[in-house]
């Protein structure tokens, strides 16, 4: 009885632990309505207006229209969250049933103890409110909070015990620094750099995109700042002034279909090549520490694990989809020029730019040498931020206005502390007990089960609409369960790390990044799940195929 409870709760709360990510600062509109798919709502992307490329060519009207180069003096605008009024009661009813059905109905395992069973009632009513949304994200993460403390399941110190997780602190650090690169325009200067030199064609400018996002990747860990922030404007500006009188048209619409995709795929690569290249990446580090599983140099292990599959799928991916995506057009007319006209306009670097890359140089080199001194990722990040602070790169107005960094904090930091709970008081071990015994029962090698488990883990992912959401439900329990079936501890947090990255060009809807890629409304819906399936068998290929013998080669296995 236990052991079909625990399958069928991984998959519960699999479905039920799909909180939308809190809008970016990067973006300000609504995306369009997805009425298929579960999740009620979807990260705030750009919407498609008349001067989209996907209505545009539907539309009879002829009028022209500009995209703007972004600047590094433009402010960009702050989308609120939606307008809030008292709890939705049939939402509140629902998730406490569930809570109430798993605490009192379903048998407890003799194994786990009623702490431990009322705390994981409270933790399954707490992810089923998160998408059914009886209350905003993190107004509902503290009332389960507040519950887990007034029940005395938990102490206030274990409650609050995710609030002091050096890696969460990252996280929210983290996106300070991203909007130093936007707000200074450094970000923008070095992707426009990559346009001019590899622009003189539609491949070559799409290596030269995903270029730049390789090197910006490691000192930028937000992919959707990088995306919206940086590339989306660069590709939509670039479209805008290069088409001549093919602008508005079938031509700048396949070739910007064709670069879109290709950065959203490649994005996933350069942020599973680098440890600091993604939030989502500092996340399960911390799940991974939790589950007693020490990494040594998590920066360098990290890199040397991913750099072999991660640079081979970087080199490909833009030729791949090239052939089965064409962008149409041969050349991409006077893109060089444009760049070479906007960095003229942008003028040399400015004293904040050199702020901004001395301060990144010492952030990264102590993200890789720290520890040999005693200094760890979070207190590296905090120097660096004191260090844009004290130069006035940033302002406190600046880090109070990333919304969705103080909001990560504010849930993340509720479920990893119950999580880790969950794991000290054996939760995890029973539930990761029972599906390799399940697992067992087939009789597979722990290769076959790892590629049963990493499948089963990416393609999951169509049921949510968030890569930390993923992470938070999910990435402990899959982890427990491949070392329950013998896979290399290191290997199996790495590689799961990796396909974390991978699953957010999936869908349209799979990550903050690739709605807001979608919402440049160059790319159809059938567009995005065709060319995600095809680009996932493409990803499995090279990430097995070269990661098999790489992995061995480092001694992972």
């Amino acid at each position: 009885m236990t052991q079909s409870f625990a399958l069928s709760l991984s998959l519960s709360l699999s479905v039920s632990t799909t909180p939308s990510p809190a809008p970016h600062p990067l973006s300000r509109r609504s995306p369009p309505s997805i009425p298929f798919f579960p999740v009620k709502s979807q990260p705030s992307v750009p919407s498609h207006s008349l001067s989209s490329p996907r209505n545009r060519i539907q539309s009879s009207s002829s009028s022209s229209h500009s995209i703007p180069i972004v600047n590094k003096n433009q402010k960009q605008s702050y989308t609120s969250q939606t307008s809030q009024g008292p709890a939705k009661l049939i939402p509140v009813l629902l998730s406490v049933a569930i809570g109430t059905l798993i605490r009192f109905l379903v048998p407890k395992p003799h194994q786990v103890s009623t702490r431990a069973w009322q705390l994981l009632s409270i933790f399954a009513a707490t992810n089923v409110g998160l998408v059914l949304s009886p209350l905003p994200i993190g107004a509902w993460a503290f009332v389960a909070l507040t519950a887990s403390v007034a029940t005395k399941t938990l102490t206030f110190a274990e409650a609050f015990s995710g609030f002091t997780s050096d890696v969460i602190w990252l996280i929210v650090i983290s996106n300070f620094l991203a909007r130093g690169f936007v707000k200074t325009g450094l970000g923008d200067r070095i992707a426009t750099y990559f346009v001019k030199w590899f622009g003189g064609s539609a491949l070559g400018l799409s290596y030269g995109l995903t270029f730049g996002e390789a090197l910006t990747a490691p000192a930028m860990p937000s992919t959707i700042a990088r995306a919206g922030g940086v590339f989306l404007p660069i590709i939509k500006s670039t479209l805008s002034m290069s088409m001549g009188d093919k602008r508005g048209g079938a031509a700048e619409r396949k070739l910007g279909a064709y670069l879109i995709m290709s950065q959203l795929h490649s994005a996933g690569h350069s942020s599973a090549l680098f440890l600091t290249a993604a939030a989502n990446n500092l996340l399960i580090l911390k799940l991974v520490e939790e589950l007693g599983i020490k990494i040594a140099s998590p920066w360098v292990s990290w890199f040397k694990a991913a750099s072999l599959p991660a640079l081979v799928s970087l080199l490909v991916t833009p030729f791949i989809l090239y052939k089965i995506y064409p962008p149409g057009t041969e050349d991409t007319l006077n893109a060089t020029a444009i760049a070479s006209a906007k960095l003229e306009q942008l003028g040399p670097v400015t004293k904040n730019e050199w702020a901004m890359i001395g301060t990144m140089i010492l952030a990264v080199s102590l993200w890789i040498f720290g520890e040999a001194i005693g200094i760890g990722s979070a207190v590296a990040a905090m120097l660096a931020l004191c260090t844009l602070l004290m130069s006035g790169v940033l302002n406190w107005d600046d880090c109070l206005g990333e919304k969705s960094a103080w909001d990560t904090l504010a849930w993340f930091a509720v479920l990893v502390g119950m999580a880790g709970q969950l794991a000290k008081l054996g939760i995890v071990t029973w539930f990761s007990d029972c599906v390799a015994k399940f697992l067992q029962s087939f009789s597979l090698s722990w290769p076959s089960a790892f590629g049963v488990l990493q499948a089963a883990y990416f393609f999951i992912h169509y049921i949510f609409a968030s890569q930390a959401a993923h992470v938070g439900a999910l990435y402990s329990s899959f982890l427990a369960m491949h070392v329950a079936s013998g896979v290399p501890g290191v290997l199996a947090a790495l590689s799961l790390a990796c396909n974390t990255s991978l699953f957010g060009a999936l869908t349209h809807y799979s990550s903050a990044q690739a709605a807001a890629y979608y919402g440049a409304g160059y790319v159809d819906v059938p567009d995005f799940f065709r060319l995600g399936i095809i680009m996932a068998a493409v990803s499995a290929v090279i990430w097995v195929g070269v990661g098999i013998f790489w992995w061995k080669f480092l001694g992972l296995y």
